[in-house]
């Protein structure tokens, strides 16, 4: 992806966004600027009512990742965890639902899939979300909004995820909100249509509604003293092909990698025994998270002096995550690690005193200056909480100042802290220093979100991928993919097209046809293109451009390719140049085609010698416009699929491959015996040459060699 410049305006007027759908390494970022119109003299609307113990989300009595988790489907693929019954809800309903959730993942396990199975797994999902459960509910609108076991009905479907959201599910596709009825909608007029209309005000305060929980329940489980790791979504694919090393990756504790670390861990490393209990701790590389073995290397890595493992273990103590809750013990952690020059701890032990926990009573003059001393070194987690203590006034001497919050909420946000994210879409939410803009709001409330701790879904479908069950990964992509997860779209679409009838696509009824795959690897491909996926826009602008699974349309591949383009895709450069040659969906412009078939060439190297062919082409129309040589040129494109298939069709028929290769084996031994016997007739009759003076004029002695 290409960086886009930074200019100043205001004090700091550029905010770095990722991206305004899910983070992705492949994802499209934009640029936020913040300008003097953005800001407001907040004197007269500040609420009154903020205090400390409105400092952030993070709860005194916060829950263990796995009940922050909202995915529900953890009793079926860990059937021995501890995850609670969503509460609230009846016994019996929650029976009906995780029996129907089990028989479903069954239908997509089995190797031949089992429709059947899949029919009944259905309606008993069906007969607990009627009785208002919500999670049952959640899936009833997943399953209609992808056109599995019932008809593909993207209204039914809001529905269902309307009531799953109401009674407390979390769940909620973001495209449902805010792409429905608009799906097929090219990406501009989708942008003109739900950002400038104001007939969609309704569904941006759904939307900031839905994502401002899920982004509380978020930030619930960030660290309190540094930034959290980013746990992403594996792409298992790397353009048409699998991405082996990705994959490689992983394979958690089977990893080559992983094993080279233990066992340098194992051997006194105190570096290596930090990384293996993050990799525990979050659950990363392909390991399950694992509290207990995480504390454990922690505690050897203390014990070699390492930091980092010391402000590790004030979180675990802080949070109570596989201990009891201590926070004396927290703190004190946290205080060797600061004494370790580890800046981020003070942020923790500020944090601490502002709470008052593990201390005598809170001190919000010893928590500030802990905040300045992380912020005097750099640490965005002390911008992030000097922001708040501006904004909400906070301690003895601080006003409130909405200006100088938003300048700190702004430092660290360009650092990537997620919780300046978080504020500043609470900003935007409530009209409080910022004016009210709700799109942004639900934009970075929703990149807050992705970063919670639901990575479960990914993490079992990347496990059942690995262990060669195509199926059930393409169905936990899918739940993903609905979820509006870019990778997830991708991954789902790539096994869709990669294994075909393997991937135990379930169509209305029973299996997939070849046109419902399509139209499904479709719309996942399209989805993830108006993410920034550069491969899935080059494959959008083919399907339309061939007609794949759609109707031809050389309009739409063209802006499919200009979007491609614009991530510096070589070959939807090569394409638009093509187009312009060819006057598809395009003007006919020789000289546009030729900058666009040099520019794919700058890009991509490799692409030397088709561009080279198309520049030979250009040459021939434009100084042989009416000779026949263009005729030829044009009629290539359509002798191409003949020959392909009488390639496919009578070359390699297993009889006609077989005759052909015993064709050409002869034609080889006849051409090699020729050869040699041409050699044989050369030595043979190779005749002396005729007399030639040497050097002193006397005739050269001319000897018979038969002799």
């Amino acid at each position: 992806m290409r960086n886009r410049g930074q200019r100043l305006l205001l004090w700091y007027s550029l905010l770095i966004l990722w991206c305004l759908l899910p983070l992705s390494t492949l994802a499209r970022p934009f640029v936020l600027v913040l300008s003097q119109d953005d800001l407001k003299d907040a004197a007269s609307d500040q609420p009154d009512d903020l205090s400390a113990d409105d400092w952030d989300e993070f709860d005194s009595d916060s829950k263990p990742d796995d009940e922050l988790d909202p995915g529900s489907w953890r009793p079926v693929f860990e059937p021995d965890s501890s995850t609670p019954a969503p509460s609230g809800t009846d016994p019996v309903a929650d029976a009906t639902y995780y029996s129907g959730l089990r028989k479903m993942v069954g239908a997509m396990s089995e190797e031949e899939g089992d429709p059947g199975m899949m029919e009944r797994a259905v309606s008993e999902i069906e007969a607990a979300a009627g009785g208002g459960h919500p999670h049952a509910q959640s899936a009833m609108g997943f399953l209609y909004s992808m056109g599995m076991a019932r008809e593909k009905n993207r209204a039914k479907g809001f529905l269902y995820h309307t009531f799953a959201s109401d009674g407390g599910n979390l769940q909620f596709p973001f495209d449902l909100i805010v792409f429905n009825s608009a799906l097929n909608l090219p990406f501009s007029a989708i942008k003109a249509s739900i950002w400038g209309s104001k007939s969609n005000n309704l569904m941006h305060e759904k939307a900031v509604k839905l994502y401002a929980e899920l982004a509380e329940v978020a930030v619930n489980s960030f660290l309190i003293s540094k930034d959290s790791p980013v746990i992403e979504p594996v792409r298992i694919h790397s353009g048409a092909e699998e991405n082996k090393e990705a994959l490689r990756k992983s394979k958690g504790e089977k990893d080559e990698d992983f094993q080279i670390l233990e066992y340098q861990a194992q051997k006194g490393n105190a570096g290596a025994m930090y990384k293996i209990g993050i990799f525990y701790y979050f659950g990363l590389r392909g390991l399950r998270r694992d509290h207990t073995k995480a504390l454990s290397w922690f505690l050897k890595a203390v014990d070699k002096g390492e930091p980092r493992s010391m402000e590790v273990l004030g979180e675990i103590y802080a949070r109570g995550a596989g201990v009891e809750r201590n926070y004396t013990k927290a703190l004190e952690w946290l205080r060797l690690a600061s004494r370790q020059q580890l800046y981020s701890a003070y942020n923790g032990m500020g944090y601490l005193y502002v709470k008052g926990h593990g201390v005598e009573n809170k001190n919000y003059t010893k928590a500030k200056e802990y905040f300045e001393k992380a912020a005097e070194n750099e640490e965005p987690g002390g911008y992030y909480n000097l922001g708040v203590l501006y904004l909400k006034g906070i301690g003895v001497g601080v006003k409130r100042d909405v200006k100088q919050a938003c300048k700190y909420f702004i430092m660290a946000a360009n650092a990537g802290q997620p919780k300046a994210f978080y504020q500043l879409a609470k900003m935007f939410h409530t009209g409080v220093g910022l004016k009210k803009n709700l799109p942004m709001a639900t934009a970075l409330y929703k990149l807050v979100a992705e970063r919670g701790p639901w990575s479960s879904l990914s993490r079992w479908a990347l496990e059942s991928y690995l262990k060669g069950d195509v199926g059930k990964a393409f169905l936990l992509y899918s739940r993903m993919a609905e979820l509006g997860y870019e990778v997830a779209q991708s991954n789902a679409a790539w096994i869709l097209d990669k294994y075909e009838e393997r991937s135990m696509c379930m169509g209305e009824s029973g299996f997939c046809t070849d046109s419902e795959r399509h139209n499904r690897a479709h719309t996942l491909w399209w989805q993830a293109s108006e993410q920034g996926n550069e491969h899935a826009a080059l494959l959008i602008g083919d399907a339309y451009y061939y007609g794949r699974g759609t109707e031809r349309d050389y309009d739409r591949a063209a802006e499919a390719y200009m979007h491609a383009k614009s991530q510096s895709n070589a070959q939807a450069m090569f394409n638009l140049g093509y187009m312009h040659e060819h006057g598809q969906g395009l003007p006919l412009d020789l000289h546009l085609a030729k900058r666009y078939y040099d520019q794919a060439l700058e890009i991509d190297p490799a692409a030397k010698l088709p561009v080279t062919l198309a520049l030979a082409s250009l040459w021939i129309r434009k100084n042989h416009a009416k000779s026949f040589l263009v005729d030829i040129i044009d009629s290539l494109p359509e002798v191409r699929p003949k020959v392909e298939a009488w390639v496919e069709n009578v070359v390699m028929e297993e009889g006609n491959a077989t005759i052909l290769t015993l064709f050409v084996c002869l034609l080889t031994v006849l051409y090699l015996r020729e050869r040699q016997r041409r050699h044989a007739v050369a030595a043979a009759g190779d005749v002396a040459p005729q007399d030639q003076p040497n050097e002193l004029g006397a005739p050269m002695e001319v000897r018979d060699l038969r002799r």
